[in-house]
């Protein structure tokens, strides 16, 4: 993947006043070590492990962002996301039911696991899913086309870009908190956000 912000690091700036000490516990806990396995069985890790590959890959990181460990965590620890549609059933539930369902139609199209598929059949696969052109018995009263949305997709994506190393990627300055942004306006910064290289 190619970066706008080469050499940036966010977190060269751990001891100056864009990190207090509450901001440095938070983003230590971001970047440290993932808990154990806690809410999605074996089988459920491998499959969301593949799936996350699939949704947001990291082919250029030589430590990539441990997605599936995050998102058990994120599930773990019941935080949720501040609402819930009421098409769906509770996250918990809406992850079980998915998941499943997106296992059920790997092997009804190509006669393997998810994990187990080649690339391509993977994408085939949650693309179907995406549009709703999927067995919909797996899925039971779910709209896939609503998981895929709702939860799969903005949930693994706001769980990558919560990451330190994605805001280094994106040249993010870091949280708001203690220093704040001034400059908010069209082409405006400030003087400690990353320059974009030229293109």
């Amino acid at each position: 993947m190619a970066r706008g912000y080469p050499g940036y690091d966010v977190l060269a700036k751990w001891r100056t006043p864009s990190f207090d000490e509450k901001t440095r516990e938070v983003v230590r806990r971001r970047i440290a070590q993932p808990p154990p396995r806690r809410f999605f069985t074996g089988p459920e890790q491998q499959l969301v492990e593949a799936i996350v590959a699939r949704l947001i890959p990291q082919p250029d990181r030589a430590e990539p962002i441990p997605l599936a460990a995050m998102l058990d965590a994120f599930m773990a620890d019941g935080r949720g996301q501040g609402y819930r549609n009421e098409a769906m059933p509770p996250l918990e539930q809406a992850w079980r039911l998915g998941l499943a369902a997106i296992e059920a139609e790997a092997r009804t199209r190509f006669g393997r696991s998810f994990a187990e598929a080649a690339p391509e059949d993977q994408d085939a696969v949650l693309r179907a899913v995406q549009s709703g052109e999927v067995d919909r018995a797996a899925w039971r009263s779910m709209d896939p086309a609503s998981f895929f949305r709702e939860a799969l997709l903005k949930i693994t994506a706001g769980l990558y870009y919560a990451h330190p190393a994605a805001w280094s990627e994106i040249g993010f300055g870091g949280p708001a908190s203690p220093r704040g942004y001034v400059r908010l306006g069209l082409d405006e910064s400030d003087p400690w956000e990353a320059r974009e290289a030229a293109p």
